[in-house]
Protein backbone atom coordinates (compact mmCIF):
# COMPACT_ATOMS: atom_id res chain seq x y z
CA UNK A 1 0.00 0.00 0.00
CA UNK A 2 0.75 3.25 -0.84
CA UNK A 3 1.11 6.23 2.06
CA UNK A 4 0.75 9.91 0.83
CA UNK A 5 2.27 12.37 2.91
CA UNK A 6 -0.82 15.09 3.18
CA UNK A 7 -0.91 18.59 5.41
CA UNK A 8 -3.92 19.93 6.26
CA UNK A 9 -4.59 23.31 8.46
CA UNK A 10 -6.36 23.99 11.70
CA UNK A 11 -7.36 27.53 10.66
CA UNK A 12 -8.38 29.83 13.72
CA UNK A 13 -10.26 33.32 13.29
CA UNK A 14 -12.43 35.28 15.83
CA UNK A 15 -12.56 32.19 17.90
CA UNK A 16 -13.48 29.90 14.94
CA UNK A 17 -12.25 26.96 12.95
CA UNK A 18 -12.22 27.08 9.33
CA UNK A 19 -14.13 23.87 7.62
CA UNK A 20 -13.97 23.49 3.89
CA UNK A 21 -15.87 21.63 1.68
CA UNK A 22 -14.61 19.37 -1.37
CA UNK A 23 -15.42 20.47 -4.67
CA UNK A 24 -17.63 17.93 -7.37
CA UNK A 25 -13.64 18.11 -9.03
CA UNK A 26 -12.01 16.92 -5.89
CA UNK A 27 -12.41 13.06 -4.60
CA UNK A 28 -14.60 12.66 -2.04
CA UNK A 29 -16.93 15.36 -3.23
CA UNK A 30 -19.22 17.56 -1.05
CA UNK A 31 -17.64 16.14 2.54
CA UNK A 32 -16.00 18.76 4.90
CA UNK A 33 -11.99 19.08 4.91
CA UNK A 34 -9.39 21.21 6.80
CA UNK A 35 -7.71 22.10 3.75
CA UNK A 36 -4.23 21.54 2.45
CA UNK A 37 -2.37 19.14 0.48
CA UNK A 38 0.15 16.88 -0.42
CA UNK A 39 3.78 17.21 0.95
CA UNK A 40 6.31 17.29 -2.44
CA UNK A 41 9.46 15.10 -2.42
CA UNK A 42 12.15 16.66 -0.02
CA UNK A 43 9.87 19.99 1.27
CA UNK A 44 9.05 19.99 5.28
CA UNK A 45 5.50 19.65 6.17
CA UNK A 46 4.89 22.99 7.68
CA UNK A 47 6.35 24.73 3.97
CA UNK A 48 3.84 22.69 2.32
CA UNK A 49 1.02 24.00 3.99
CA UNK A 50 1.95 27.77 4.15
CA UNK A 51 2.09 26.90 0.16
CA UNK A 52 -1.04 24.84 -0.23
CA UNK A 53 -3.50 27.37 2.18
CA UNK A 54 -2.02 29.81 -0.13
CA UNK A 55 -2.64 28.25 -3.48
CA UNK A 56 -6.32 26.81 -2.27
CA UNK A 57 -7.37 29.78 -0.31
CA UNK A 58 -5.32 32.65 -1.64
CA UNK A 59 -4.15 33.41 2.08
CA UNK A 60 -1.01 33.08 4.64
CA UNK A 61 -0.97 32.03 7.54
CA UNK A 62 0.82 31.83 10.81
CA UNK A 63 1.36 28.13 12.23
CA UNK A 64 1.42 27.96 16.11
CA UNK A 65 0.98 24.34 16.97
CA UNK A 66 0.31 20.83 15.65
CA UNK A 67 -2.37 18.27 16.64
CA UNK A 68 -2.17 14.43 15.92
CA UNK A 69 -1.14 12.73 12.77
CA UNK A 70 -4.25 10.82 11.52
CA UNK A 71 -3.63 7.75 8.81
CA UNK A 72 -6.22 6.55 6.71
CA UNK A 73 -6.50 3.90 4.29
CA UNK A 74 -9.07 5.12 1.34
CA UNK A 75 -8.58 1.63 -0.10
CA UNK A 76 -6.01 -1.18 -0.33
CA UNK A 77 -3.85 0.56 -2.97
CA UNK A 78 -4.06 4.04 -1.25
CA UNK A 79 -3.67 5.50 2.30
CA UNK A 80 -3.27 9.24 4.00
CA UNK A 81 -0.74 10.62 6.23
CA UNK A 82 -3.07 13.43 7.29
CA UNK A 83 0.05 15.74 9.21
CA UNK A 84 -2.72 18.58 10.65
CA UNK A 85 -0.92 21.87 11.92
CA UNK A 86 -2.86 24.90 13.86
CA UNK A 87 -2.75 28.08 12.63
CA UNK A 88 -4.33 31.70 12.49
CA UNK A 89 -5.01 33.28 9.48
CA UNK A 90 -2.90 36.67 8.97
CA UNK A 91 -3.07 38.06 5.22
CA UNK A 92 -4.86 38.18 2.57
CA UNK A 93 -8.47 37.73 1.72
CA UNK A 94 -10.34 34.16 0.78
CA UNK A 95 -10.71 32.87 -2.26
CA UNK A 96 -12.03 29.52 -2.90
CA UNK A 97 -9.83 28.19 -5.47
CA UNK A 98 -10.38 24.80 -5.21
CA UNK A 99 -13.16 24.20 -2.17
CA UNK A 100 -16.94 24.38 -3.27
CA UNK A 101 -17.56 26.25 0.31
CA UNK A 102 -16.19 27.43 3.78
CA UNK A 103 -17.42 27.69 6.62
CA UNK A 104 -16.49 28.90 10.35
CA UNK A 105 -17.80 26.58 13.15
CA UNK A 106 -16.94 27.13 17.06
CA UNK A 107 -16.43 24.40 19.43
CA UNK A 108 -19.96 23.29 19.88
CA UNK A 109 -20.38 23.00 15.81
CA UNK A 110 -17.51 21.14 15.11
CA UNK A 111 -19.70 17.82 14.45
CA UNK A 112 -22.44 20.12 12.25
CA UNK A 113 -20.54 19.14 8.71
CA UNK A 114 -20.12 15.57 7.26
CA UNK A 115 -16.20 15.19 7.84
CA UNK A 116 -14.04 13.58 5.61
CA UNK A 117 -12.76 9.88 7.20
CA UNK A 118 -9.21 11.29 7.77
CA UNK A 119 -10.60 14.28 9.39
CA UNK A 120 -12.89 12.87 11.94
CA UNK A 121 -9.91 11.90 14.52
CA UNK A 122 -8.59 15.59 14.29
CA UNK A 123 -11.79 17.14 15.06
CA UNK A 124 -12.41 14.76 18.00
CA UNK A 125 -8.61 16.26 19.11
CA UNK A 126 -9.72 19.90 18.06
CA UNK A 127 -12.80 19.33 20.44
CA UNK A 128 -10.80 18.21 23.47
CA UNK A 129 -8.03 20.34 22.87
CA UNK A 130 -9.96 23.44 22.05
CA UNK A 131 -9.83 26.05 24.95
CA UNK A 132 -5.90 25.06 25.54
CA UNK A 133 -5.30 25.93 21.70
CA UNK A 134 -7.40 29.27 21.86
CA UNK A 135 -4.83 30.43 24.56
CA UNK A 136 -1.94 29.77 22.51
CA UNK A 137 -3.25 32.08 19.94
CA UNK A 138 -3.64 35.09 22.42
CA UNK A 139 -0.48 37.29 22.59
CA UNK A 140 1.94 36.85 25.70
CA UNK A 141 2.45 39.76 27.88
Amino acid sequence: MRTVPVTCAVIFHQGKVLAAQRSEAMDLPGKWEFPGGKVEEGEMPEDCLIREIQEELSIGIRIFGSLKISEYAYSSEKSIRLIPFAATWETGEIQLLEHRQIIWLDQEELFCVDWAAADVPIVHELQQKWVKLVEEIKPKR
